[in-house]
């Protein structure tokens, strides 16, 4: 008898810096949703933003997105990095150019520190590009686990060379 995993809030960042990156993130998005087990709630807007490793690469385009999920956040883990494999991701240089880069922002307010995967993202207090597109979906009280209000952590963080996308 297998036991009833209960439906749980994320928010999954994207971000994309090669072949057609806004593309790779709609894409993407839609591909989530499609996911067994997952709901899309919401979309951000597409933003663009400088790369934060090795200069010598384009700037990357982010969004998040708010899911529903049944998933386990370790299968949501493995689901979202076979997507990453499918459109071509390949991991040579620490915060090189990329196809796709998916993350687990935040699972319910659950904090998770394992060996695959650490929720609430370990640097998301500091990134404009996951702070502004999170806040444009979700509510500015919005606690993260161990760091505080969405609302505190934005007004901490510049968005330094962030820009918002047209749709």
């Amino acid at each position: 008898m297998s036991e009833h995993q209960p439906w749980v809030d994320a928010f999954i960042g994207l971000g994309s810096n090669l072949e057609d990156p806004k593309q790779q993130l709609l894409s993407a998005s839609r591909e989530i949703a499609a996911l067994s087990g997952v709901e899309l709630i919401a979309l951000s807007p597409l933003y663009a933003s400088p790369p934060l490793g090795p200069q010598d690469q384009p700037d990357y385009v982010n969004a998040v997105i708010h899911i529903n999920t049944s998933l386990p956040a370790i299968d949501l883990l493995h689901a979202l990095q076979q997507l990453e494999n499918q459109h071509g991701r390949v991991r040579l240089q620490h915060w090189g150019a990329r196809t796709l880069d998916l993350d687990i922002l935040l699972y319910g307010d659950q904090r998770i520190d394992s060996i695959e995967l650490t929720v609430p993202h370990p640097q998301m207090s500091q990134r404009a590009f996951v702070l502004y597109p999170l806040a444009d979906i979700a509510d500015p009280e919005l606690s993260i686990p161990g760091l505080g209000l969405l609302s505190q952590l934005l007004a901490a963080c510049p968005a330094s060379g962030l820009r918002r996308l047209s749709p």
